[in-house]
């Protein structure tokens, strides 16, 4: 057989080193080709995007097969021309290719097959981007509807960069794709189709942004990884059941099979699998890593399913070694790379054993140097017995390349070999989130603190459980098919305590029912300033005293914080700016300064093990509009005074406390979650207060005062853990909480 690839990048160099694996294939030819692939098989010239070019191309050289690399020539069509010539090509046709040519139009098919993604709108005009910003939160999420090579998406925080990004994209385009944001791992899974059959590859991580830590703007691909030591068993069914075959089905009824690879670009979020977007090729960096593992025959698979025999085919052969893919940089890249600089070190790289050097954006210059000729310049691709080993190899290879300007990520499969990927767990399976705390060779280790105590709510009767937080359980009733569907909540106080953004692994007796006790007390003092969710407190005895059944609500995406006293985060945004999420305060403040009137700072809302990160009112403004905006401020401060005047009373400073609101079926603003509990306020003893000083709380400060001292033995910011509690901090804990109970409501805990 053989086989004309199409395309010039790294991605291509790694699918003729596939091909040259096969038995049956004999002549493999690359179009345009690079430096790098011209050592490895014949290139010739064409202009890939011309379906005439190519299509005269593959007769010329007789091929049995054209296998197209890039997006742009399957959008022009090319591979249309070469199914009218009689030629085989594995990709989709022009019609099939607008599922990534066109994010409005991926967004379609995914709704008429009922495919899991995030919400969205296709605006059209600059005012209606603004309204669907505002509508979704952040972070924000703007895509370009065309092609961008996979940097027309701009995520972030920041409600006017992603305004403009929109902006720009409608200049280019008569619209643009904001939708919600989809928060959890991302996964790259490959599915060959043959138009009915759709056959998955194994799963892939890259790394979209330039810097480390997922800083930076968005790339074509950093770096890649595979296999994923951290997923779920089952992932690879569950996405061709519930994504790629529907999209297969559904592209067939419409009359448009598609035959080719796709790609699918998912978050594993804690609804399950949601597609982040389509690709309608092999992906890049992820290919170079996916098929140096691949050890099923490449051609033979790619011709039977430009053939529609992929039914063939019930599983395909892996190798059991990780492989890790380094992309190195030329010198502004993305923005504006520099072309021209000399590479040294190519032939002693990939002299080293298990190591692929694979050319992108490379040039010949006249005096015969390989030199830097694109953003992406090099893929450094390794494969070793174990994830830890073959990182290490990719970066020991990478760093005997150079070349002046040279970057890359230095965090490439890092949290993988750590263990310290976040796994959010679909709601209504037993756990809601596991840490993957994997060794580097992808054995799996003990479940989270977090997946142990979601497997440990109480079973109740008629309810079924969907969820577990830092501190609650949440039920549905058993006659309702999900979130969506069911008419009131079950929500239950746990004796969890987290410090640290981590989940303790040792309960405090009672926590939840003081929780439960305090929140339904507040309700009472404050019913005559908003109503809140709560329908009943008379629930199943397997919960009785920690729950209560409520309303479902649509929150707002905002933590509504009121400060009365100066300390925490507000503190340090004083002393940083003189100011706290934008209320200017007077100079000569210090620690518990009080603060009058008090202020209102509110916050985004944070995923376990993040932080929420304070905003300023005109933020909140950006976020929910002017109407909402203004009421929740207006609610929060009103409640604070009510709350800081009651417990004065009861010999209790109330420094700070949040609030979350959300509306009801009537759509009216109502309180939901906890409110004035020692979880989410700062309680201190009027006795005691001194200003500028720290103040002793009536809540876990005994927690975290061990958790930070030398007998713990742990460090908060190792990313390990931490460990059980004594039974003095426990005791000690549960009497803190108890006390607080019993001076802000006079009346004896009931236990």
């Amino acid at each position: 057989m053989k086989v004309l690839v199409i395309g010039s990048g790294a991605r291509e160099h790694a699918l003729v080193a596939a091909l040259s694996r096969d038995p049956m294939v004999h002549t493999v030819i690359a179009a345009p080709g690079n430096p790098g692939i011209d050592v490895m098989c014949e290139t010739r010239p064409v202009d890939a995007t011309d379906p005439q070019a190519v299509t005269t191309l593959a007769q010329e050289c007789d091929a049995s097969l054209v296998v197209i690399g890039p997006e742009a020539p399957l959008v022009a069509g090319v591979s249309d021309a070469l199914r009218e010539a009689g030629i085989a090509v594995f990709g989709p046709s022009q019609a099939a290719a607008a599922l990534e040519g066109s994010k409005a139009f991926a967004k379609e098919v995914m709704d008429a097959a009922k495919v899991p993604t995030a919400a969205s709108v296709a605006a059209t005009s600059a005012q209606e981007a603004r309204e669907a910003l505002a509508r979704f939160g952040a972070p924000h999420v703007v895509k370009a509807d065309g092609l961008a090579a996979g940097k027309g998406v701009v995520v972030t925080r920041d409600f006017d960069e992603a305004l403009n990004h929109a902006v720009a994209c409608l200049e280019e385009s008569d619209r643009v794709v904001i939708e919600g944001f989809l928060d959890g791992p991302e996964v790259s899974l490959f599915v060959v189709c043959d138009g009915t059959t759709a056959v998955p590859l194994t799963p892939a991580q890259d790394f979209k942004r330039a810097l480390d830590g997922d800083q930076g703007p968005n790339t074509g691909g950093m770096g890649a990884y595979s296999p994923l030591p951290w997923a779920p068993d089952h992932l690879v069914d569950e996405i061709v059941e519930q994504v790629a075959q529907p999209v297969v089905d559904e592209m067939a009824r419409r009359g448009t099979p598609f035959v080719g690879l796709l790609y699918c670009g998912l978050a594993l979020t804690k609804n399950g699998v949601e597609v982040v977007e389509f690709n309608v090729r092999f992906g890049d960096p992820e290919t170079q890593s996916v098929l140096s593992r691949l050890e099923t025959p490449l051609g033979a698979l790619l011709l039977a399913a430009a053939q529609g025999r992929l039914s063939e085919y019930s599983h395909l052969e892996w190798s059991g070694d990780a492989s890790v893919t380094l992309v190195l940089a030329a010198e502004g890249y993305p923005a504006s790379p520099r072309k021209g600089d000399p590479i040294a070190g190519l032939e002693e790289a990939g002299a080293v054993d298990g190591v692929m050097v694979l050319h992108a954006g490379t040039a010949v210059n006249e005096q015969g140097e390989v030199v830097t000729n694109g953003g992406r310049v090099l893929s450094v691709v390794a494969n070793a017995p174990s994830l830890q080993e073959a990182r290490e190899l990719a970066y020991r290879a990478g760093d005997l390349i150079t070349w002046e300007g040279k970057s890359y990520r230095n965090d490439i499969a890092s949290a993988a070999v750590q263990g310290a990927i976040r796994v959010p767990v679909v709601a209504g399976s037993s756990e809601v989130e596991s840490v993957a705390e994997n060794t580097a060779e992808g054995a799996r280790a003990p479940r989270s603190t977090v997946a142990w105590w979601a497997s440990q709510a109480p079973q109740v009767p008629g309810w079924t459980h969907v969820y577990s937080g830092k501190v609650r359980d949440l039920y549905i009733p058993v006659e309702a098919k999900d979130m969506d569907d069911a008419d009131r909540l079950l929500m239950v106080a746990s004796d969890r305590i987290s410090a640290y953004d981590h989940v303790i692994p040792t309960p405090i007796p009672d926590k939840g029912k003081v929780l439960t006790g305090l929140t339904a007390w507040w309700f009472d003092q404050v019913s005559d300033l908003v109503g809140n969710h709560v329908l009943t407190v008379d629930v199943p005895a397997e919960v009785a005293g920690r729950g209560m059944i409520v309303k479902p609500l649509r929150m707002f995406p905002v933590e509504c914080v009121a400060r009365g006293h100066l300390t925490g985060s507000g503190l340090k945004d004083y002393q940083k700016t003189g100011a706290v999420c934008g209320n200017e305060l007077p100079e000569g403040l210090g620690e518990a300064s009080k603060l009058e009137p008090a202020i209102f700072t509110p916050a985004t809302k944070a995923e376990l093990g993040d932080h929420d990160e304070n905003i300023t009112f005109d933020q909140t403004v950006e976020l929910l509009g002017d109407s909402d905006a203004e009421a929740l401020k207006s609610l929060t401060l009103a409640l604070f005074e009510r709350a800081r005047s009651i417990a004065a009373e009861r010999g209790i400073v109330l420094a700070d406390t949040k609030f979350e609101f959300g509306r009801d079926f009537t759509g009216q603003i109502v309180l939901g979650d906890e409110v004035l509990t020692p979880d989410s306020s700062r309680f201190w003893d009027a006795e005691g207060f001194v200003e500028g000083q720290s103040q002793p709380s009536f809540d876990k400060q005994f927690v975290r005062d061990w958790l930070t001292s030398e007998e713990s033995g742990w460090d908060k910011d190792s990313g390990v853990a931490p460990p059980q509690l004594p039974t003095q901090v426990v005791e000690a804990t549960r009497a803190r909480y108890i006390e607080a109970f019993e001076r802000l409501t006079g009346r004896k805990f009931p236990g």
